[in-house]
């Protein structure tokens, strides 16, 4: 991932990424700028996915139930 993506917030991330979607839906841009639009998007979902699926381990805890298996909670 490039280090401009890896440095940014979650939010800067999501809104570039509505941006680069809302370019390709137009339709008015170039072939060549499409691909590097469409690549660039593609960086950035990964990077949205990474880290949302960060913040829902922070919010999950092991608790043991009454019958003593263990499962994951959200808090």
């Amino acid at each position: 991932m490039p280090k401009k993506q890896q440095q940014q917030t979650f939010e800067a991330a999501l809104q570039r990424l509505e941006e680069i979607v809302h370019k390709l839906e137009s339709g008015e841009i170039p072939l060549d700028e499409s691909i590097k639009n469409f690549e660039e998007g593609g960086f950035l979902v990964k990077f949205c996915l990474a880290q949302l699926e960060d913040a829902e381990k922070k919010v999950q805890k092991l608790v043991k139930n009454d019958d003593g298996n263990f499962q994951l909670e959200l808090l």
